[in-house]
Protein backbone atom coordinates (compact mmCIF):
# COMPACT_ATOMS: atom_id res chain seq x y z
CA UNK A 1 0.00 0.00 0.00
CA UNK A 2 1.11 3.36 -0.75
CA UNK A 3 2.41 5.60 2.39
CA UNK A 4 1.26 9.14 3.34
CA UNK A 5 5.25 10.19 2.76
CA UNK A 6 5.18 8.01 -0.73
CA UNK A 7 1.21 9.57 -1.55
CA UNK A 8 3.26 13.36 -0.51
CA UNK A 9 5.99 12.62 -2.49
CA UNK A 10 4.33 11.67 -6.03
CA UNK A 11 1.40 14.66 -5.47
CA UNK A 12 4.68 17.22 -4.92
CA UNK A 13 6.76 15.92 -7.77
CA UNK A 14 3.30 15.99 -10.67
CA UNK A 15 2.83 19.69 -8.90
CA UNK A 16 6.35 20.26 -9.98
CA UNK A 17 6.52 19.00 -13.82
CA UNK A 18 2.51 19.91 -14.71
CA UNK A 19 4.02 23.42 -16.16
CA UNK A 20 6.69 20.90 -18.20
CA UNK A 21 3.92 18.60 -19.10
CA UNK A 22 1.55 21.25 -20.12
CA UNK A 23 4.18 23.11 -22.17
CA UNK A 24 5.20 20.14 -24.64
CA UNK A 25 3.77 20.15 -27.73
CA UNK A 26 0.59 18.18 -29.00
CA UNK A 27 2.91 15.68 -31.60
CA UNK A 28 5.86 14.60 -28.35
CA UNK A 29 2.37 13.83 -26.32
CA UNK A 30 1.14 11.89 -29.16
CA UNK A 31 4.52 10.34 -29.48
CA UNK A 32 4.00 9.38 -25.96
CA UNK A 33 0.99 7.31 -26.64
CA UNK A 34 2.11 5.54 -29.43
CA UNK A 35 5.25 4.15 -27.19
CA UNK A 36 2.84 3.41 -24.49
CA UNK A 37 0.85 1.47 -26.82
CA UNK A 38 3.74 -0.40 -28.43
CA UNK A 39 5.09 -1.46 -25.27
CA UNK A 40 1.70 -3.00 -24.57
CA UNK A 41 1.87 -4.82 -27.80
CA UNK A 42 4.78 -6.18 -27.24
CA UNK A 43 3.84 -7.60 -23.56
CA UNK A 44 0.51 -8.40 -24.78
CA UNK A 45 1.19 -12.48 -23.65
CA UNK A 46 2.80 -11.69 -20.21
CA UNK A 47 -0.23 -9.10 -19.29
CA UNK A 48 -3.35 -11.27 -20.71
CA UNK A 49 -2.11 -14.11 -18.18
CA UNK A 50 -1.76 -12.01 -15.31
CA UNK A 51 -5.18 -10.63 -15.90
CA UNK A 52 -6.45 -13.44 -16.38
CA UNK A 53 -5.20 -14.76 -13.11
CA UNK A 54 -6.46 -12.35 -11.83
CA UNK A 55 -9.80 -11.70 -13.19
CA UNK A 56 -10.75 -15.18 -14.86
CA UNK A 57 -12.04 -13.35 -17.28
CA UNK A 58 -10.39 -15.94 -20.12
CA UNK A 59 -7.64 -14.97 -22.63
CA UNK A 60 -9.77 -14.36 -25.69
CA UNK A 61 -11.33 -11.42 -23.87
CA UNK A 62 -8.41 -10.39 -22.47
CA UNK A 63 -6.51 -10.30 -25.18
CA UNK A 64 -9.50 -8.15 -27.59
CA UNK A 65 -9.06 -5.83 -24.11
CA UNK A 66 -5.39 -5.39 -24.67
CA UNK A 67 -6.09 -4.22 -28.62
CA UNK A 68 -8.69 -1.95 -27.46
CA UNK A 69 -6.49 -0.43 -24.68
CA UNK A 70 -3.83 0.09 -27.32
CA UNK A 71 -6.49 1.14 -29.85
CA UNK A 72 -7.52 4.02 -27.13
CA UNK A 73 -4.29 5.16 -27.01
CA UNK A 74 -3.41 5.66 -30.37
CA UNK A 75 -6.72 7.00 -31.30
CA UNK A 76 -5.82 10.19 -28.59
CA UNK A 77 -2.59 10.47 -30.59
CA UNK A 78 -4.62 11.16 -33.41
CA UNK A 79 -6.96 13.73 -31.84
CA UNK A 80 -4.40 15.52 -30.69
CA UNK A 81 -2.32 15.74 -34.07
CA UNK A 82 -5.44 16.61 -35.19
CA UNK A 83 -6.34 19.76 -33.00
CA UNK A 84 -9.59 20.60 -33.34
CA UNK A 85 -10.01 19.70 -29.51
CA UNK A 86 -7.95 22.72 -28.80
CA UNK A 87 -11.10 25.17 -30.19
CA UNK A 88 -9.20 27.81 -31.00
CA UNK A 89 -11.12 30.75 -31.79
CA UNK A 90 -9.90 34.35 -32.59
CA UNK A 91 -11.84 37.81 -32.79
CA UNK A 92 -9.95 40.48 -34.42
CA UNK A 93 -10.28 43.86 -32.67
CA UNK A 94 -13.22 46.03 -34.01
CA UNK A 95 -13.03 49.40 -32.89
CA UNK A 96 -16.39 50.16 -35.05
CA UNK A 97 -18.65 47.62 -32.89
CA UNK A 98 -20.69 48.99 -30.22
CA UNK A 99 -19.56 48.81 -27.69
CA UNK A 100 -15.89 48.57 -29.46
CA UNK A 101 -14.73 44.96 -28.93
CA UNK A 102 -11.00 44.00 -28.30
CA UNK A 103 -8.73 41.44 -29.73
CA UNK A 104 -10.22 38.21 -28.33
CA UNK A 105 -8.06 34.65 -28.53
CA UNK A 106 -9.29 31.62 -26.22
CA UNK A 107 -8.15 27.79 -26.55
CA UNK A 108 -8.37 24.99 -24.17
CA UNK A 109 -5.82 24.36 -21.84
CA UNK A 110 -4.83 21.63 -19.36
CA UNK A 111 -6.13 21.98 -16.23
CA UNK A 112 -2.94 20.32 -14.29
CA UNK A 113 -2.50 16.98 -12.31
CA UNK A 114 -5.30 14.15 -12.59
CA UNK A 115 -6.03 11.41 -10.52
CA UNK A 116 -7.71 8.50 -11.92
CA UNK A 117 -9.09 5.32 -10.18
CA UNK A 118 -9.11 1.95 -12.15
CA UNK A 119 -12.15 -0.62 -12.79
CA UNK A 120 -12.32 -3.94 -11.96
CA UNK A 121 -14.26 -5.21 -14.64
CA UNK A 122 -11.57 -4.25 -17.34
CA UNK A 123 -8.34 -4.46 -16.15
CA UNK A 124 -6.82 -2.81 -18.77
CA UNK A 125 -8.93 -0.48 -21.01
CA UNK A 126 -11.02 1.20 -18.15
CA UNK A 127 -7.34 0.72 -15.83
CA UNK A 128 -3.89 2.13 -15.29
CA UNK A 129 -3.17 2.78 -19.05
CA UNK A 130 -7.14 3.01 -19.91
CA UNK A 131 -9.06 6.04 -21.22
CA UNK A 132 -9.03 8.28 -18.72
CA UNK A 133 -5.34 7.77 -18.03
CA UNK A 134 -4.59 8.04 -22.02
CA UNK A 135 -7.23 11.33 -22.66
CA UNK A 136 -5.20 13.06 -19.78
CA UNK A 137 -1.76 12.34 -20.90
CA UNK A 138 -3.10 13.11 -24.59
CA UNK A 139 -3.67 16.99 -23.36
CA UNK A 140 -0.56 17.39 -21.43
CA UNK A 141 -1.69 16.78 -17.59
CA UNK A 142 0.37 14.48 -15.18
CA UNK A 143 -1.69 11.49 -14.11
CA UNK A 144 -1.85 9.65 -10.87
CA UNK A 145 -3.61 6.25 -11.12
CA UNK A 146 -5.09 4.64 -8.06
CA UNK A 147 -4.62 0.82 -8.80
CA UNK A 148 -7.54 -1.04 -8.25
CA UNK A 149 -7.41 -3.85 -5.47
CA UNK A 150 -8.97 -6.89 -7.18
CA UNK A 151 -5.93 -7.16 -9.70
CA UNK A 152 -2.85 -5.50 -7.85
CA UNK A 153 -0.24 -7.13 -9.53
CA UNK A 154 -1.43 -6.06 -13.08
CA UNK A 155 -1.48 -2.82 -12.06
CA UNK A 156 2.10 -2.40 -10.95
CA UNK A 157 3.46 -4.25 -14.15
CA UNK A 158 1.36 -2.28 -16.30
CA UNK A 159 2.60 0.76 -14.60
CA UNK A 160 5.84 -0.03 -15.15
CA UNK A 161 5.62 -0.87 -18.41
CA UNK A 162 3.71 2.87 -19.05
CA UNK A 163 6.82 4.63 -16.81
CA UNK A 164 9.59 3.10 -18.87
CA UNK A 165 7.59 3.69 -22.37
CA UNK A 166 6.98 7.61 -21.19
CA UNK A 167 10.83 7.88 -19.96
CA UNK A 168 12.60 5.95 -23.61
CA UNK A 169 10.63 8.96 -25.00
CA UNK A 170 11.73 11.56 -22.84
CA UNK A 171 8.57 12.13 -21.35
CA UNK A 172 9.47 14.68 -17.85
CA UNK A 173 9.88 12.15 -14.90
CA UNK A 174 6.64 11.83 -12.80
CA UNK A 175 4.07 12.63 -15.58
CA UNK A 176 2.78 9.16 -14.63
CA UNK A 177 2.77 7.38 -11.15
CA UNK A 178 0.74 4.66 -9.45
CA UNK A 179 -0.71 4.34 -6.07
CA UNK A 180 -2.83 1.81 -3.85
CA UNK A 181 -4.82 1.54 -1.06
CA UNK A 182 -8.13 2.81 0.18
CA UNK A 183 -6.52 5.48 2.37
CA UNK A 184 -4.24 6.53 -0.79
CA UNK A 185 -7.29 6.86 -2.74
CA UNK A 186 -9.40 9.11 -0.37
CA UNK A 187 -5.88 11.44 0.14
CA UNK A 188 -5.64 11.66 -3.43
CA UNK A 189 -9.01 12.87 -4.00
CA UNK A 190 -8.58 15.65 -1.27
CA UNK A 191 -4.90 16.47 -2.31
CA UNK A 192 -4.52 20.32 -3.21
CA UNK A 193 -2.39 19.30 -6.30
CA UNK A 194 -4.94 17.26 -7.66
CA UNK A 195 -7.54 19.22 -10.17
CA UNK A 196 -9.84 16.77 -11.25
CA UNK A 197 -10.38 13.00 -10.81
CA UNK A 198 -11.92 10.19 -13.53
CA UNK A 199 -13.29 7.59 -11.85
CA UNK A 200 -15.54 4.23 -12.61
CA UNK A 201 -16.95 1.80 -9.89
CA UNK A 202 -20.05 1.50 -7.91
CA UNK A 203 -22.55 4.10 -7.08
CA UNK A 204 -21.51 3.56 -3.18
CA UNK A 205 -17.67 4.32 -4.10
CA UNK A 206 -18.40 6.92 -6.17
CA UNK A 207 -20.23 9.14 -4.29
CA UNK A 208 -18.59 8.71 -1.30
CA UNK A 209 -15.00 10.14 -3.64
CA UNK A 210 -17.25 12.96 -5.40
CA UNK A 211 -18.60 14.33 -1.93
CA UNK A 212 -15.17 14.03 -1.24
CA UNK A 213 -14.01 15.87 -4.12
CA UNK A 214 -16.79 18.92 -3.72
CA UNK A 215 -16.56 19.16 -0.34
CA UNK A 216 -12.54 20.41 -0.31
CA UNK A 217 -11.88 23.98 0.04
CA UNK A 218 -11.03 24.33 -3.67
CA UNK A 219 -13.62 21.81 -4.83
CA UNK A 220 -12.71 19.84 -8.10
CA UNK A 221 -14.51 18.26 -11.30
CA UNK A 222 -15.21 14.73 -10.59
CA UNK A 223 -15.69 12.95 -13.51
CA UNK A 224 -17.90 9.46 -12.13
CA UNK A 225 -19.11 6.60 -14.12
CA UNK A 226 -21.15 4.83 -11.27
CA UNK A 227 -23.91 2.63 -12.23
CA UNK A 228 -26.42 2.15 -15.05
CA UNK A 229 -29.84 0.24 -15.88
CA UNK A 230 -29.69 0.74 -19.47
CA UNK A 231 -33.42 0.40 -20.18
CA UNK A 232 -34.24 -1.14 -23.74
CA UNK A 233 -37.92 -0.92 -25.17
CA UNK A 234 -39.44 -3.65 -27.61
CA UNK A 235 -42.36 -3.23 -29.61
CA UNK A 236 -45.14 -5.64 -29.53
CA UNK A 237 -44.22 -6.53 -33.51
CA UNK A 238 -40.41 -6.81 -32.51
CA UNK A 239 -40.68 -9.66 -30.39
CA UNK A 240 -39.10 -12.61 -32.23
CA UNK A 241 -36.53 -15.91 -31.14
CA UNK A 242 -33.89 -13.55 -32.44
CA UNK A 243 -34.06 -11.09 -30.21
CA UNK A 244 -34.66 -13.16 -26.71
CA UNK A 245 -31.38 -14.56 -28.31
CA UNK A 246 -29.56 -11.15 -28.59
CA UNK A 247 -30.51 -10.19 -24.88
CA UNK A 248 -29.19 -13.24 -23.34
CA UNK A 249 -25.96 -13.17 -24.88
CA UNK A 250 -25.78 -9.71 -24.13
CA UNK A 251 -26.84 -9.29 -20.36
CA UNK A 252 -24.37 -12.63 -19.37
CA UNK A 253 -21.69 -11.41 -21.52
CA UNK A 254 -18.66 -11.35 -19.14
CA UNK A 255 -20.89 -12.67 -16.51
CA UNK A 256 -22.98 -9.78 -16.77
CA UNK A 257 -20.32 -7.43 -15.44
CA UNK A 258 -20.64 -4.81 -18.02
CA UNK A 259 -21.94 -0.98 -16.89
CA UNK A 260 -23.46 -1.72 -20.43
CA UNK A 261 -25.63 -4.68 -19.65
CA UNK A 262 -29.24 -4.41 -20.25
CA UNK A 263 -30.51 -4.33 -16.90
CA UNK A 264 -34.36 -3.91 -17.45
CA UNK A 265 -36.06 -4.83 -20.50
CA UNK A 266 -39.92 -3.50 -21.23
CA UNK A 267 -41.50 -6.23 -23.18
CA UNK A 268 -45.37 -6.58 -24.50
CA UNK A 269 -47.28 -8.35 -22.31
CA UNK A 270 -48.93 -11.83 -23.90
CA UNK A 271 -46.19 -11.64 -26.22
CA UNK A 272 -44.78 -15.16 -25.04
CA UNK A 273 -41.11 -13.21 -25.07
CA UNK A 274 -40.53 -14.44 -21.47
CA UNK A 275 -40.28 -18.15 -23.03
CA UNK A 276 -38.93 -16.60 -25.96
CA UNK A 277 -35.76 -15.71 -23.59
CA UNK A 278 -36.09 -18.54 -21.15
CA UNK A 279 -35.26 -21.18 -24.23
CA UNK A 280 -32.46 -18.56 -24.94
CA UNK A 281 -30.82 -18.67 -21.63
CA UNK A 282 -31.12 -22.58 -21.45
CA UNK A 283 -30.00 -24.37 -18.51
CA UNK A 284 -28.15 -21.68 -16.46
CA UNK A 285 -24.78 -22.51 -14.93
CA UNK A 286 -22.78 -20.36 -12.92
CA UNK A 287 -19.33 -18.74 -14.00
CA UNK A 288 -16.63 -16.99 -11.99
CA UNK A 289 -17.50 -13.67 -11.13
CA UNK A 290 -14.34 -10.58 -10.72
CA UNK A 291 -13.85 -11.33 -7.37
CA UNK A 292 -16.07 -12.43 -4.30
CA UNK A 293 -16.91 -9.50 -2.95
CA UNK A 294 -18.83 -9.30 -6.37
CA UNK A 295 -20.34 -12.03 -6.34
CA UNK A 296 -21.76 -11.63 -2.76
CA UNK A 297 -23.01 -8.41 -3.64
CA UNK A 298 -24.83 -9.57 -6.76
CA UNK A 299 -25.74 -12.74 -4.89
CA UNK A 300 -27.13 -10.17 -2.01
CA UNK A 301 -29.01 -7.72 -4.47
CA UNK A 302 -30.50 -10.01 -6.43
CA UNK A 303 -32.21 -11.36 -3.30
CA UNK A 304 -33.65 -7.97 -2.68
CA UNK A 305 -35.01 -8.30 -6.32
CA UNK A 306 -36.34 -11.87 -6.06
CA UNK A 307 -38.64 -10.69 -3.67
CA UNK A 308 -39.93 -8.30 -5.31
CA UNK A 309 -40.75 -9.76 -8.63
CA UNK A 310 -40.99 -12.96 -10.47
CA UNK A 311 -38.00 -15.32 -11.04
CA UNK A 312 -38.58 -17.31 -14.47
CA UNK A 313 -34.61 -18.79 -14.84
CA UNK A 314 -32.10 -19.26 -12.80
CA UNK A 315 -31.84 -20.42 -8.72
CA UNK A 316 -29.89 -19.59 -5.93
CA UNK A 317 -25.87 -18.75 -6.40
CA UNK A 318 -23.10 -20.53 -5.79
CA UNK A 319 -20.79 -18.71 -3.54
CA UNK A 320 -18.15 -17.00 -5.44
CA UNK A 321 -19.92 -17.65 -8.99
CA UNK A 322 -22.88 -15.70 -11.41
CA UNK A 323 -25.69 -17.88 -12.49
CA UNK A 324 -27.69 -16.59 -14.99
CA UNK A 325 -31.31 -15.29 -13.97
CA UNK A 326 -34.43 -14.10 -15.33
CA UNK A 327 -37.05 -11.57 -13.19
CA UNK A 328 -40.37 -10.62 -14.42
CA UNK A 329 -42.50 -7.87 -12.97
CA UNK A 330 -45.42 -5.48 -14.48
CA UNK A 331 -45.36 -1.67 -15.20
CA UNK A 332 -47.52 -1.30 -12.25
CA UNK A 333 -45.73 -3.03 -10.02
CA UNK A 334 -42.71 -0.65 -11.35
CA UNK A 335 -44.80 2.77 -10.61
CA UNK A 336 -45.57 1.53 -7.28
CA UNK A 337 -42.34 0.30 -6.08
CA UNK A 338 -39.70 1.91 -8.28
CA UNK A 339 -37.29 2.41 -5.27
CA UNK A 340 -37.04 -2.01 -4.84
CA UNK A 341 -37.03 -2.64 -8.44
CA UNK A 342 -34.89 0.01 -10.03
CA UNK A 343 -31.25 -1.01 -8.97
CA UNK A 344 -28.71 -2.21 -10.80
CA UNK A 345 -28.13 -5.58 -9.87
CA UNK A 346 -24.27 -6.14 -11.63
CA UNK A 347 -23.80 -9.31 -12.63
CA UNK A 348 -25.51 -11.73 -14.97
CA UNK A 349 -29.76 -10.65 -14.74
CA UNK A 350 -32.15 -8.96 -16.44
CA UNK A 351 -35.77 -7.75 -15.01
CA UNK A 352 -38.41 -8.28 -17.50
CA UNK A 353 -41.22 -5.39 -17.44
CA UNK A 354 -44.32 -6.35 -19.00
CA UNK A 355 -46.11 -3.48 -20.31
CA UNK A 356 -49.79 -3.22 -22.34
CA UNK A 357 -49.22 0.17 -24.18
CA UNK A 358 -46.14 1.58 -24.70
CA UNK A 359 -47.07 5.30 -23.58
CA UNK A 360 -47.34 2.69 -19.94
CA UNK A 361 -44.08 1.28 -20.39
CA UNK A 362 -42.51 5.16 -20.74
CA UNK A 363 -43.83 5.98 -17.88
CA UNK A 364 -41.87 3.90 -15.71
CA UNK A 365 -39.00 4.47 -18.18
CA UNK A 366 -39.31 8.03 -17.06
CA UNK A 367 -38.52 6.92 -13.02
CA UNK A 368 -35.20 4.87 -14.42
CA UNK A 369 -33.28 8.16 -13.83
CA UNK A 370 -29.99 8.18 -15.74
CA UNK A 371 -28.94 5.27 -18.45
CA UNK A 372 -25.75 5.33 -19.65
CA UNK A 373 -27.59 3.76 -22.87
CA UNK A 374 -31.32 2.80 -24.14
CA UNK A 375 -32.18 0.41 -26.75
CA UNK A 376 -35.23 0.29 -29.26
CA UNK A 377 -36.47 -2.50 -31.13
CA UNK A 378 -39.20 -1.88 -33.33
CA UNK A 379 -39.58 -2.24 -37.15
CA UNK A 380 -40.48 0.02 -39.81
CA UNK A 381 -44.03 -0.25 -39.38
CA UNK A 382 -43.66 1.62 -36.21
CA UNK A 383 -43.76 5.27 -35.15
CA UNK A 384 -40.53 5.67 -33.51
CA UNK A 385 -39.63 9.54 -33.37
CA UNK A 386 -41.69 10.14 -30.14
CA UNK A 387 -40.08 6.68 -28.30
CA UNK A 388 -36.68 7.99 -29.61
CA UNK A 389 -36.99 11.44 -28.02
CA UNK A 390 -38.02 9.72 -24.99
CA UNK A 391 -35.30 7.39 -24.39
CA UNK A 392 -32.83 9.97 -25.23
CA UNK A 393 -33.78 12.29 -22.82
CA UNK A 394 -32.71 9.77 -19.55
CA UNK A 395 -29.76 8.66 -21.40
CA UNK A 396 -26.58 9.47 -23.19
CA UNK A 397 -26.72 6.63 -26.47
CA UNK A 398 -29.50 5.58 -27.72
CA UNK A 399 -29.67 2.31 -30.03
CA UNK A 400 -31.90 1.44 -32.65
CA UNK A 401 -31.64 -2.06 -32.94
CA UNK A 402 -28.53 -3.77 -31.41
CA UNK A 403 -27.43 -4.21 -27.56
CA UNK A 404 -25.62 -2.13 -25.70
CA UNK A 405 -22.67 -4.14 -24.50
CA UNK A 406 -20.09 -3.05 -26.40
CA UNK A 407 -18.82 0.62 -26.56
CA UNK A 408 -16.82 1.60 -29.90
CA UNK A 409 -14.01 4.03 -29.16
CA UNK A 410 -14.47 6.76 -31.78
CA UNK A 411 -14.72 10.02 -32.90
CA UNK A 412 -18.30 10.33 -31.94
CA UNK A 413 -18.91 8.00 -29.07
CA UNK A 414 -20.54 9.19 -25.57
CA UNK A 415 -19.73 7.15 -22.92
CA UNK A 416 -21.77 9.16 -20.04
CA UNK A 417 -25.55 9.80 -19.11
CA UNK A 418 -27.80 11.83 -16.38
CA UNK A 419 -27.15 11.10 -12.77
CA UNK A 420 -26.99 8.58 -11.44
CA UNK A 421 -25.46 7.07 -14.47
CA UNK A 422 -22.30 9.71 -14.15
CA UNK A 423 -22.07 12.71 -12.14
CA UNK A 424 -21.24 14.88 -15.37
CA UNK A 425 -23.85 14.14 -17.90
CA UNK A 426 -22.08 17.10 -20.33
CA UNK A 427 -18.71 14.84 -20.59
CA UNK A 428 -17.96 11.10 -21.76
CA UNK A 429 -15.42 8.54 -20.75
CA UNK A 430 -14.87 7.04 -24.12
CA UNK A 431 -14.49 8.34 -27.77
CA UNK A 432 -11.91 11.86 -28.55
CA UNK A 433 -14.07 13.70 -26.65
CA UNK A 434 -13.16 12.14 -23.27
CA UNK A 435 -10.40 15.01 -23.94
CA UNK A 436 -12.50 17.67 -22.99
CA UNK A 437 -12.34 16.36 -19.09
CA UNK A 438 -8.98 17.35 -18.58
CA UNK A 439 -8.64 20.64 -20.44
CA UNK A 440 -10.25 24.54 -19.62
CA UNK A 441 -10.53 27.52 -21.79
CA UNK A 442 -8.38 30.88 -21.71
CA UNK A 443 -8.74 33.62 -23.26
CA UNK A 444 -6.01 35.91 -24.45
CA UNK A 445 -7.09 39.80 -24.93
CA UNK A 446 -5.12 42.37 -26.75
CA UNK A 447 -2.21 39.85 -26.64
CA UNK A 448 1.17 40.45 -28.19
CA UNK A 449 1.99 37.59 -30.86
CA UNK A 450 5.17 36.60 -29.00
CA UNK A 451 3.21 35.67 -26.28
CA UNK A 452 0.25 33.78 -28.10
CA UNK A 453 0.00 30.34 -28.46
CA UNK A 454 1.05 28.95 -31.47
CA UNK A 455 -2.21 27.68 -32.06
CA UNK A 456 -3.66 31.22 -31.69
CA UNK A 457 -1.64 33.10 -34.14
CA UNK A 458 -2.91 34.39 -36.97
CA UNK A 459 0.03 32.51 -39.52
CA UNK A 460 -1.26 29.18 -37.37
CA UNK A 461 2.12 27.67 -37.70
CA UNK A 462 0.60 24.35 -36.13
CA UNK A 463 -2.02 24.15 -39.00
CA UNK A 464 -4.75 23.55 -36.72
CA UNK A 465 -8.77 24.10 -37.05
CA UNK A 466 -9.22 27.56 -35.86
CA UNK A 467 -12.39 29.91 -35.80
CA UNK A 468 -11.31 33.18 -36.75
CA UNK A 469 -13.96 36.57 -36.70
CA UNK A 470 -17.29 33.53 -36.67
CA UNK A 471 -15.56 31.33 -39.54
CA UNK A 472 -14.36 27.93 -39.24
CA UNK A 473 -10.86 27.21 -40.84
CA UNK A 474 -9.53 24.13 -41.24
CA UNK A 475 -5.97 24.40 -41.02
Amino acid sequence: MTTTAELDTITRTASLVAPMVAATTDIERALWLEAIADALDARVGELVALADEESSLGVPRLTGEVARTTAQLRLFASVVREGSYLDATIDHADPAATPPTPDLRRMMRPIGPVAVFSASNFPFAFSVAGGDTASALAVGCPVIVKAHPAHPRLSRLTAEIVTEALRRVDAPDGTFALVEGVEAGSALVTSPVVEAVGFTGSLHGGRALFDLAVARPKPIPFYGELGSLNPVLVTPSAVSAELAAGLAASFTLGVGQFCTKPGIVFVPEASGFDRLLAEAVGAPRPATMLSPSLATAFADGLALLQARATTLVGAEQEPGSGTPVVLATTVADILASPDDLLVECFGPTTLLVRYGSVDEALDAIALIGGSLTAALHATDDDDIAGLAESLARISGRVLFGGWPTGVAVTWAQQHGGPWPSTTSPGHTSVGAAAVRRWIRPVAYQAAPSAVLPLALRDDNPLGVPQRVDGVLRLG
